[in-house]
């Protein structure tokens, strides 16, 4: 098998995909939790008695990214086989 193989480009891709998902997540959550997280405790606003900043980075974040990464999975990946292919002459 050589890197000109078709299924290498299918795994990185694949692999480009993975990494923006993660990113994405990283995002979300940092955003939630050290934007809303920073303020005074007294200014918390509660969520199914959970802190908004950890119901939306924590709880949201995570339904979100699982619907995202089902989603995308279903579209974007193909299934490759992992038998290597004869060369025939």
């Amino acid at each position: 098998m050589n890197e000109t193989d078709w299924r290498f480009k299918v795994a990185h891709r694949e692999a480009w995909i993975g990494v923006g998902l993660a990113v994405f997540n990283f995002i979300w959550w940092f955003g939630f939790a050290y934007g809303m997280g920073s303020r005074p405790v007294e200014d918390y606003s509660y969520i199914f008695g959970l802190p908004d900043w950890f119901f939306y980075s924590c709880v949201v974040g995570f339904v979100l990214i699982a619907a995202l990464v089902i989603v995308t999975v279903k579209i974007f990946f193909v299934e490759v086989p992992f038998e290597e292919e004869e060369d025939r002459k």
